[in-house]
Formats: C-alpha cells, structure tokens, sequence
C-alpha cells in the first residue's frame, strides 16, 4: 500500500462519534520485515511526529493573514473604498479611509500574529523533548519529534507520551499500567491499559529488540475512546498468532504514565496523525443574534449610503443642466473633459459620493465589538461567586462570541446526573430475591462506630436464599471495572475485620465505586485484580480468587456490563449488571415480580437502581463463547457491531440475583436555580438516560415540577395501549383547553391560580415522532408535539441516547419561534446536545471534560447557572447593544450634515469637515468612552438581578435591537444632524464678522458643526450611563480634552510635513467668538432635549419593569426576597422586619419547613415526603434521601 494524501485529514473533519472506514494501514514493530512467505514487505510513509498547532509561518504570515481579514465584508468594503480613493479623483484623501483600515488590519494582524507565536512555542518545547527508543536493542535518545512510525519507545513513570503507542509491555507483571488523560479529556482517575499478552513478558531491551511483529489497525480517526486493530506475532516456527488491538491497549499522545515504573511501547500514529492533534479541529461557528441583527442594520446602511449617493449624483446632473452653472467663467472647461462619455463622468461622480459618505458604515464598530467581548469575557473568569473552593475550579470562557447571547437563552436544556445532582453516589439498599438489606455504618455521611453489619428489613433468607445472597455480594465485588490504589505500606491482602477500610477505590464511574463500598460494608470486601485473577475478602475473612476470563464492557446502547468468572473449585460464572429495562426481558428464572416492585419503589424516591443476574457456564459453553468473542475482536471492519451482536448471544437466560440502589443528591442550590430561571421566562427540560421514575422524582425536588404540577405521560407504555396519533391529541386537547385565557409566556406557569403541566416523554416515544410517517412526511407530529410542548411550563424526557438529547435540542431550535437554546451537561454523553445548542455550557464534574472541552462556556456546579444567565448574560446583552445602536447613532450625526451641505455646494462633493477630523472621529474622538461604557456599564445592581429575576425577561428576544429600537435612534442621529447643521447655518448667515473685521469662512462652519456633534454624542452617552466610576469621568470628559487640545494643536502649529494646512488658526478664531459658544451650547442642549423629555416621559408613563426598579432603588428594601435561603433566616446576623421572620423563629422547635412554592410551606413535596431508612442510632443526624430542610 502506498501512502498517499493524509486519510486522517478526511475523518478530522467528521464527528467523533461516526466511523467511516478508510482503509487500513500495516506497521513493521521495530521496523523489522516479517518473515519470509509470511507476507509482501511494503515499506510506506508516515510523516514525522512533529506538531504543528500553528497557523502562519514566518512567510505566508501577511499573505494569509490579509486574504483572511479581507473575507470581512467591512474590511473588504473599505479596501474597495480606498482604491477607489486612490484611482480617481475624490473630495477626500485616501489617508481618511486608508488610516482607520490600516489601524483596525495592524491591530488584529498584531493579535493574531502574537498568539500564533506563542503557540510556535509550545509546539518547539513539544516538538524537542527527549524520548527514549530502542535500537538493535539498545535504548538511545532523540528528539520528539524525529520519531516514526513503527519505533519502539520507553516510557518512564510520569513522563507523557509522546505519541500514540500500542502497550507491549510493562515492568508490572500482569503487564498492566495505570495511565490519567486530564490533558485530553480532564478525567483525573487512573485507567488501567493492558498489554499485548504474547509480548507482556518481554522487560529488557534486548527482548523488545528481538520482538517480531507486524500490527494491522484503522487509519487515524479522531474519536479518543475508539481503536480498532491487530497484531501478528511471529515466532521462529510456527504461524504468527494473531491477537485483537482495542482502546484498552492504545496509550495516546499526550496522556501520563501513573504508578508504574516504565513500560514499552510501539509508536502506530505520529504528529499531526495522533488522536489529540486530530482533536484540534475547531468546532463550527456559532453566531449570536446580536451578530445577525448588527449584519442586518448594516445592510440598510449600506442602501441608506448608496440612495444618498445616487440622489446627490441625479441632483448635481439637474443643477448642471442650466447654462454656465456646470461652466462658471473662472474654471472652464478643457475640450478633452467636454467630450467625455455622460454616463462614464456620472459614475465617476456616484463614486466619488460613495467616498465621501462612507463613513456611515462603521469599520471601527468591528474592533470596538471584538475588544469588549474579548475584555468582557474576563468578568467570567474573574467572577469569585463563580469559584468553587471545593474542587479549586473556576469558570471558562472557552469562545467569547456569545457572551451578549446568555441574556437571550429562552430554553435550557439540562443533563441530570452530575448537573443537577451532585454525581457523588452512595448506596443505600439492595434487595436480594425479595429480601431488602439496608447498610447501616453509614448515616448522613457519619460512621457510627458502633454499628456493624446489616439491617435486615424483611424475615431471614432460608439455606438457598443464603447461598442466593452470597452469590450476589460476590457478583457486586466482580462485575466491575474498579481499581484499588496502590499503596506500598500494605503487603498482601488487607485483612482488617472492620471491612478493610485501607482500600481506595478508583473507577471513571461512581456508581460502580459506591456499589464497590457498599458491599463492604456488607460484608465482602473487593481486594485487588493481580495476575488477572480478582481477590475477595469474604466475611469469613477468606480471601476467595476469581479468575478473571473475559470483560464485557458496558455501553450506552445496552446499557449493561458482564464479566465471566473462574472460581477456585472450576465452576465459570457469567455475572451481568445493568438497568432494569435491559436486564429483566433477559431473565429466565428468579423473583421478578417483587424485585421489579422494589426497583419501582426505589425509583420514585430518586434513587439510581441496577439490577443483578448471572449464569452458569459448562466448559464446552465456555469455548464457544470466547471463539465467538475473539470472532469478533479481530475483526477490522464492523468490530463494534460483532461485539454487540455476540453480547446480545452471550447475555440471556439469566437467573435475576436482586437489584442495588444507589443515592445520587441534588447539587446544592439546584432547585433555587432552577426556580430563578423559570421566573425569568426560561423554559427548562431535563434531558436523561434515567429511568422515568427516577427522573421525575428528582424534577419534584429540583422544583422544575411543583404540588399542583398535572404531569402528562408520552411514553412507550402509553403508546403501546393507544396509538401514538390518539395519544398526541388527546393531550393537545387536554393543554390548549386551559391555555386560553392566560398566555403562558407572560407567567411562566408559575401562577397558582392557573392549572400547570409538566410533559414527560421518553426515547421510545420521541424516535416514533421524530420517525417520518408512510407518506413520506413527519412535520405534523412534530409540530403537535412542539404544540404540546410549548404549552407546558416544564418538559421531562428520559431513557435519552445522545444523539436524543441533540435531536430535541434541534428540533426546539429551529422550530417556528427560532428561539434562543442553551445546553448544559456534565459528561462525554452530553457533547452533542451542547455542541448542537445556541450555547452549549459544560459543567466541570466528575465524569471528565469532555463536556468542559466541547462547551463555549464551563461552571463548577450548575447553581452559578443563575448568575451567568441573570447577571452576565443581561449586562453583556445591554452593554453589546447599547454599543452596536451608538455606533449607527454617532455616524448618522457625523454624515448627514455632510449629505445637506452638498445642497449649499452645488453638489461638488466639497468635504465639510477637515481630513484629520475625518479620520479621527471613530479612531480617537468618540471610541473609548463607549468601549468602557459597554465594558461597565451596569444599569442595575448586581443583587437586585439576583433578587428579581423577572427583569431578564426586559432583554428577551432581542428587545433593544429589534426594529423599531433601530429606527429610533436612526430618527434621533438624523434629528441631531439637522440640529448641527441648520443650527450653524442660521447663526451665520448674517456673515458673523469676527472682532478684527474677519468673516468666518466654510472651514470654520464646519469645524462649528463637528464640535457640537462630539460634544452632543459623547454627551448622550454620559446621559445614557448609570454606574460611574472614575474610569468612566477620566475617559468620557479625557475625550472631550483631548479633542479641543488637538484641534488647538492641529490649527495653531504649522506642521512641516503638510503641503496645505487649512486649518491653520481655525479653530483659535472660532473659540475667540461669543456667537460661536453661544452656539455650541444651545445647540448642544437642543440636541439633547428630545432624548430626555423622551427617557422623563416614558418613565413616568410607560416604565418598563427595569425602569421601575431603577426608580425605586433610592428606597431601602426592607422585606426579604423570595430568594432568602431559609438557612439565613436563622443566621445570628440576619436581621428582617418582615413579620414572618418572627413566625419562623417560633415554630422552628417544632416544624420542618421547606421552600416550596417560592412560600414557606410545612410540609414537604408529595413524593418526597420522608425517607424510609431510620436511624436509630444517631437522633441528631437527618436520615439520607430526606430533601426538606431542618430548622432547629
């Protein structure tokens, strides 16, 4: 095969989770030709294993970087206005388009330049770190990046990987190695990999120079958690064995060696071909709809620009039509220039216009809005509220583009576990045929030294039922993937009798860590996997040995996992643990019906519940099974689809051991959040693989369903007793029947007087929506069940794949409405759905970072939701839009008096304004007062945010860029424009006379003109600003400073580097009038009245809800919020006048109370009402699961 192109470059581009064959690719190990006969010997070429994350090189850096500002369709726009400059003759100087351009090219060429360095730094540190290899058995040292394909590397505790290697061999001698991927995925847990197991033996050099191999494998794909491949092992005489190659035998580039002291290793995929540099690929470009409706005005600019050019061009052929005035005596003529072409000389003057108007498009408006969201991000990061001192994690802002779109999320999308739940499992109960069994050493996350053993609730188990028991505890302590840590000061097994407390646990999953602990708190303590066999301390303090034969590792299809098991008397086990709908339709034998009861019962109280089965194997089953399986391992092509069709041969005919439940709490502060963010109109859904009792029982204690919540059902049962046309409109009858009268929008469904719905619908049922009908369309189920949905004020949908959760995140996104989506989850499952929303945001927790890595934003917990959304997300939105409307306003009033002096000129495009002020007027004048406006401004305290979150729905669905918004400030630029001009105008046409007998002259007028419009458009931002600083007084009147300080520089200075100066002197002479600040004044003040009578009226008669809460903020609040936690009310330094406080302080000996209902309620949610599980031992200790809250 010979190598040609790059394959990888092909897959990098597609989705992790889609595999699309390539083709495969043969690596000599070592670099060693097979045997002869064995197989053609086809030498082929990798490249080499440098890292090339930059973009530029030191040559193509300006040619590329130019072609891509110049896709900017303002930068191109001024490029084109520039040339034109250049080419023919136009009333202003290229330096007045030229400059501005040049500015805003060299300040981002600068950016981008400066961090493409930097990244060529990393690179060259990455690129030429030391490895050790091996060469005719001898370990040398090169440079990282010099290695190839097929080299044998060592690689010592803690060093990285420098590329992506199939294990061969460890110095442990199970030939295993823990290994952490936080650089790749953020997982901190240790991953244990296996070597190949006819090389594991080889530790020396010279046996791993001997090795004679050749390894089949994919081509580079850029899925971290994929590989599929093989490995021929040949030996002096007898066929190569073959043996299959998965991700349990891949190291990847970039992860670190842990806990073991060196291992060796064979390098299949180099530099820019490894799994991580494919995983570079930048995710597709969201845009905000702050973006699109900036884009939007911009057009109507655009045309505004061009109908004032054409209507100036048709004007000056009028004008010029009568006799001598297109001919005046003192400038005839010449005969060339009166037989050019009538048409050729109209264009040239359209252009010419063009030029001269041009700067009603802001090019500046582009920088200023790239630096505030880049500046503005920081706010984020730098936010202490938003830092969890657990977990030493703060907030990220992985792209600062959508920072003004968390003021507009109308729907959030939430996973549950590890977002809304804290993702920190313990076990609470497991039920063995029927029999429940309550571990009691641990209440409320206090040992009670005193308690050893198990609760049994139900009457004792006979002989089979013991046996039945034990074979339970032994399948908890071996279906697993967990290892114990290492620890050195423990030899042998750990035979502590109080359960041997020694051992740590690790696993990427801790539900398997809490079952793991839980049974040793029964009894059965999990000890270690060494030389493949797994140790059990039984109660006896028997250490019992399993060998281990085979792994079926769990996925989120099947949702299940198995191991099969050799005991010490020869019998083979099949254990196999997954969730109850994959469990039970594969059982044949065990009690079924009271283990389902309980599995049901466990649910509705929130707990996460798995079920239990094995089965015997015969020897002759054994074999088949592992022919079967190897059958399947080999295989290059549809390996995972082998796999799964033998799992499903393998696992059935189960007998049913029990189930185990397992309590995941809800994250502090979730069901405030949650509560917060439906007051602000936000619709949320719960997205989850859960099963639907569990979800919905934890939707009640999260407050997303409330007591007088009517839940109605779309799911498979239901389906199946109905179809599933009859069940969409019998619920569309059953919501739209009430949603009559009030619209939902406006309460939210938070109102008590009106009937609320929850929906909860599970993948099943959403599949055969989504599933196009037999005639070819399946727009109207979707629509009904959109309808549906809309009508409800909180949506459920659990059993979710991740491909679901996108899918629904799709369809709500571009439905009808095109409402504003936001997605958050906590693991690799939820990538999609965050990838797929308007903003996706990752929740930093305890299933890795995949979803951190993928997202725009990321949190520590998911109660901070509440302040990105309601305070960031609002301040960001009104600052960007204040910015995007002042930057048309400021230009409107700088171009216009341009446009109605063309009147008073005979149309010659005579500029107004002097070329130094054409330039500076966006680049210094008036810039940095709004770009600090728009980084500080922040028209309301942050805690009244907090405390009243119906104010974010003031900033819903684009609310100060909508149209009518836009025309204002149009109509107000325009109204100011005529102010300026016509102002001047009549205040001098009595041709004023200066003191010395001087008249004023067409600069002076204009240079009139530009002061008034700088003094009036800084002015109006200062009136348009609430929270001042001193920032904000430096910058807004430095501004004003700097301007009459230049322009006394600019006239009174005779600059040698100017060939005219026509200014010369102007601007001295203007100040040294009375009538020229008596006008600068007045007109000033005219300008501004009509925004203000507008803002004082307005408020007084139409206040917004913002405005009223501006208006009422000189008043002390002196009632408590309805977000005081109660914990604070009974804080020694809360101090309240609100009469409650005092019923709450006499009845708190006596009532539990719990927040419910945004009131103070005495008893708790129906479903949530107390926990079964009593805690005799410890009175003061609130028992586990209970979610009300205690006020003693």
């Amino acid at each position: 095969m010979q190598w040609n192109g790059h394959p990888g470059r092909i897959l990098a581009a597609e989705c992790a989770g889609e595999e699309n064959w390539v083709d495969s690719r043969t690596i000599y190990v070592g670099h060693r030709e097979p045997p002869p006969g064995a197989e053609a010997y086809i030498p082929q070429r990798y490249p080499d294993n440098r890292i090339v994350s930059s973009k530029y090189t030191f040559w193509n850096f300006i040619p590329k970087n130019l072609f891509e500002q110049f896709r900017r369709v303002a930068n191109f726009y001024f490029l084109i206005i520039f040339l034109v400059q250049l080419i023919i003759d136009t009333p202003t100087s290229p330096v007045t388009s030229g400059l501005p351009l040049f500015f805003v090219i060299t300040v981002t060429a600068i950016k981008q330049g400066y961090e493409d360095w930097l990244r060529h730094k990393a690179d060259n540190a990455m690129n030429q770190c030391p490895v050790h290899f091996i060469q005719h058995g001898k370990l040398v040292r090169k440079q990282s990046r010099k290695l190839r394909v097929g080299d044998i590397v060592m690689v010592k505790e803690d060093e990285t990987f420098p590329c992506d290697l199939i294990f061969l061999s460890s110095n442990r001698g199970d030939g295993t190695c823990h290994v952490t991927t936080a650089s790749l995925d953020g997982e901190s847990s240790h991953k244990t990999h296996y070597a190949v197991q006819d090389t594991k033996g080889f530790h020396t050099e010279e046996d791993i120079g001997g090795l004679h191999a050749t390894i089949e494998c994919e081509q580079p794909q850029p899925d971290l958690y994929k590989f599929v491949g093989r490995i021929n092992v040949y030996s002096d005489l007898n066929d190569p064995v073959v043996r299959p190659l998965g991700s349990e035998n891949l190291l990847l580039r970039g992860a670190t060696l842990k806990n073991t002291e060196k291992i060796f290793g064979v390098a299949i995929y180099t530099g820019m071909e490894t799994k991580m540099a494919l995983n570079y690929q930048s995710k597709s470009q969201k845009r905000s709809a702050v973006e699109k409706s900036m884009n939007a005005f911009l057009i109507v600019y655009l045309c505004i620009l061009i109908s004032k050019a054409l209507i100036n061009t048709v004007l000056k052929y009028v004008w010029q039509s009568e006799p001598f005035r297109d001919e005046p005596w003192y400038n005839q003529k010449t005969e060339s220039e009166r037989q050019r072409n009538l048409f050729l000389r109209a264009f040239t003057d359209f252009l010419a216009f063009m030029v001269l108007f041009n700067y009603i498009i802001p090019v500046s408006m582009y920088v200023t809005v790239e630096m505030q969201k880049f500046l503005g991000s920081y706010f984020i990061t730098w936010d202490e509220d938003m830092f969890d001192e657990e977990t030493g994690e703060g907030p990220l802002v992985n792209t600062s583009d959508l920072n003004e779109e968390l003021g507009q999320v109308e729907y959030i999308f939430t996973d549950k576990t590890g977002t809304l739940t804290e993702n920190n499992m313990e076990f609470k109960e497991c039920c063995i045929e029927g029999h429940v069994y309550v571990p009691h050493v641990i209440c409320n996350g206090q040992v009670l030294p005193e308690s050893s053993g198990i609760d049994m609730i139900d009457s004792s188990p006979s002989v089979n039922g013991r046996e039945r028991e034990e074979l339970f505890f032994r399948a908890l302590c071996l279906c697993h993937t967990v290892q114990v840590k290492d620890d050195d000061s423990v030899d042998g097994p750990r035979k502590s009798p109080d359960g041997g407390k020694s051992c740590v646990y690790i696993s990427s999953s801790p539900d398997e860590v809490a079952l793991v602990e839980g049974v040793q708190r029964l009894g059965f303590t999990y000890l270690r996997l060494k030389d493949n066999y797994m140790e059990v301390l039984n109660r006896e303090n028997h250490v019992e040995r399993f060998e281990l034969l085979e792994i079926l590792s769990f996925d989120s299809v099947r949702r299940r996992m198995s191991v099969i098991v050799k005991s010490a008397t020869g019998e083979i086990y099949l254990f196999c643990k997954g969730a109850d709908s994959s469990i039970f339709p594969r059982v044949i034998e065990g009690k079924v019906d009271q283990i389902r009861a309980r599995v049901e019962r466990n649910a509705v109280e929130g707990l996460r519940t798995l079920c239990v089965a094995y089965k015997r194997l015969i020897q002759e089953e054994y074999e088949g099974i592992c022919n079967l399986l190897q059958a399947a391992k080999v295989a290059l092509q549809d390996r995972e689809k082998k796999l799964a069709e033998a799992y499903e041969q393998i696992e059935k005919d189960l007998i049913l051991l029990g189930a185990t439940a397992v309590e995941d709490r809800l994250q502090e502060k979730a069901a405030d959040t949650i509560e917060a963010l439906q007051k602000a109109g936000i619709k949320v859904w719960v997205l989850t693989g859960d099963k639907m009792e569990t979800a919905a029982a934890t939707c009640y204690a999260c407050k997303l369903f409330r007591r007088n919540t009517q839940l109605l059902e779309l799911t498979t049962k239901r389906i199946e007793e109905q179809s599933l046309h009859d069940v969409l409109f019998e619920l569309s009858k059953t919501v739209l029947r009430h949603s009559g009268s009030l619209t939902r929008d406006n309460l939210s469904g938070l109102s008590a007087d009106m009937q609320d719905y929850g929906l909860i619908i599970d993948g099943a049922a959403l599949s055969l929506i989504m599933k196009p009908r037999e005639d070819g369309s399946s727009s109207n189920y979707r629509e009904l069940f959109l309808e549906i949905c809309r009508s409800c004020s909180a949506v459920l949908c659990c059993r979710m794949a991740p491909l679901q959760k996108a899918q629904i995140v799709k369809l709500i996104k571009f439905s009808k409405e095109h409402p504003i989506t936001l997605a958050v989850g906590d693991g690799a499952n939820d990538v999609s759905m965050i990838l797929e929303a308007h903003v996706g945001i990752g929740v930093i927790g305890k299933e890795g970072r995949q979803a951190a890595r993928n997202s725009d934003y990321a949190i520590p917990k998911f109660k901070h939701l509440k302040k990105m959304l309601l305070v960031h997300g609002h301040f960001y939105y009104i600052r960007i839009s204040e910015l995007v409307q002042y930057f048309f306003y400021k230009n409107v009033c700088f171009i216009f008096p341009q446009f109605l002096y063309q009147f008073f000129c005979g149309f010659s495009q005579q500029t107004l304004y002097d070329t130094a002020y054409l330039t500076l007027y966006n680049i210094s004048f008036t810039s940095l007062p709004i770009l600090l406006y728009s980084l500080m401004e922040q028209h309301i305290g942050i805690d009244v945010l907090k405390r009243d979150p119906t104010l974010y729905r003031d900033v819903a669905k684009n609310a100060l860029l909508r149209w009518r918004v836009f025309i204002y400030w149009t109509l107000l630029g325009l109204f100011d424009a005529l102010v300026f001009f016509f102002g001047a105008y009549f205040m001098f046409e009595n041709t004023t006379v200066t003191s010395n007998g001087q008249i004023f002259g067409n600069w002076t007028f204009g240079t009139l003109v530009f002061t008034v419009m700088v003094f009036t458009v800084t002015l109006k931002l200062a009136l348009d600003t609430h929270y001042w600083t001193w920032i904000n007084h430096f910058v807004i009147w430095g501004s004003l400073l700097f301007y009459v300080v230049f322009s006394l520089l600019w006239g009174g200075v005779i600059w040698p580097f100017l060939n005219y100066q026509r200014m010369y002197y102007v601007f001295i002479q203007m100040l040294s009038s009375g009538p020229a600040w008596l006008a600068i004044v007045l007109l000033v003040t005219i300008s501004l009245l009509p925004d203000v009578l507008k803002k004082v009226l307005c408020r007084q008669l139409w206040p917004t809800a913002t405005e009223r809460v501006q208006n009422g903020c000189a008043q002390p609040r002196d009632r408590d919020s309805e977000f005081t936690p109660l914990a604070s009310l009974q804080s020694p330094g809360y101090q309240s006048t609100c009469p409650s406080a005092a019923w709450y302080s006499s009845c708190s000996q006596q009532v539990t109370l719990a927040a419910w209902k945004g009131k103070v309620s005495v008893e708790p949610p129906p479903t949530l009402s107390g926990s079964r599980h009593h805690c005799s031992s410890s009175p003061s200790h609130s028992c586990p699961g209970t979610r009300v809250q205690m006020l003693v």
